[in-house]
């Protein structure tokens, strides 16, 4: 949290610092938006504190500090909309938008930022490895989480991460690529990991999933490909193509059922050809990261009702990206 004090604007700092401790540890987003009050958004609820009201010139240190006062510097940043900062913290940005042949060219007089707190709670995984981990052939199950937002698939999946990287659970410890196309699990700042995902990850940080997984084929070697939110028919041609190259896989996909997700036509070729060797579904309205039952590739059930020891919501091509504050706004 430190990392984020030190960002902000004094008064929005006291407020902070003035939080009961017990919601700063479940504090999961902190929303600045110019001309109104400042948004506290906890695991259950969401808070307004209406004592003070953000403004242009909050805004204007609030980009100078996150950018260290060089937006050019941080055009690329800018321009998908978030930057992260020291401690994996991921800061979003909206405004006016403005274009060029259809895409985006540059962030023009933002209005709002969204900062997401990063909390990584090592041992969510503890319960999921032994269901996932062979140990007569020391192989890790090709796997998917299946999540709602805010369920806990990326905490999950950032600590399968590093327990299969580390040899942890019972498992041998493996090769691990991991594909980090919107840098939420590693969340490299400067090209460094903020969290920790293993001593034999390598990351591919800001990176498309599909060219990403190809890539690293490639040029690392892996035994584990990791991916996060998976859908469109791009990703699943790479899974099917990294599982054919003997990659076991480990994914996740949005969705609130297996039902629903079964019926998604992208996926398709993933079931009938049966690659996914466990599926994992999330509760999504109970604590983040609880398991509501792994099911084998046939979709029976394996087990129910796992959690993890403390589990957490955490929260990836063009030309120069001009970054202003003005009067424009929204969100």
């Amino acid at each position: 949290m430190k990392e984020i004090l030190d960002m902000l604007p004094a008064a929005i700092e006291h407020m902070l610092l003035q939080l009961n401790p017990r919601h700063k540890d479940q504090l999961e987003e902190i929303r600045l938006r110019i001309h109104k009050p400042i948004e506290f958004v906890f695991h259950h609820k969401t808070e307004f504190n209406d004592r003070y009201i953000f403004n242009e010139q909050d805004a204007k240190e609030f980009l100078g500090k996150i950018s260290q006062h060089s937006v050019y510097r941080m055009e690329e940043e800018f321009r998908n909309g978030y930057i992260t900062i020291r401690g994996g913290h991921r800061i979003g940005i909206a405004g006016k938008v403005s274009l060029s042949n259809g895409q985006v060219q540059a962030i023009t007089h933002i209005s709002s930022f969204n900062i997401r707190v990063a909390k990584e709670h090592k041992g969510s995984a503890k319960h999921i490895m032994p269901n996932i981990y062979d140990p007569n052939t020391n192989k890790i199950c090709n796997t998917v989480i299946i999540g709602a937002p805010k369920s806990g698939k990326t905490t999950l999946l950032r600590d399968m991460v590093r327990s299969i990287s580390d040899g942890l659970y019972g498992n041998n410890g493996h090769r691990v690529s991991l594909i980090d196309e919107r840098s939420e699990i590693a969340a490299p700042f400067q090209g460094i990991p903020q969290h920790e995902v293993g001593m034999r990850t390598d990351i591919m940080a800001d990176c498309p999933k599909a060219e990403g997984m190809m890539m690293m084929i490639r040029s690392m070697s892996p035994e584990v490909l990791v991916v996060d939110e998976i859908g469109d028919d791009r990703d699943v041609r790479s899974i099917k193509e990294a599982v054919l190259a003997g990659v076991q896989v480990i994914c996740s996909i949005h969705g609130y059922s297996l039902d629903e997700i079964r019926k998604r036509p992208s996926l398709q070729p993933l079931f009938q050809d049966k690659v996914f060797e466990r599926y994992i579904l999330l509760n999504h309205q109970g604590e983040p990261g609880q398991v509501e039952g792994v099911y084998k590739k046939d979709f029976e059930i394996l087990t129910k009702s796992l959690r993890g020891n403390r589990n957490e919501v955490d929260r990836s091509y063009s030309d120069t990206v001009h970054v202003h504050v003005g009067r424009n706004r929204y969100r």
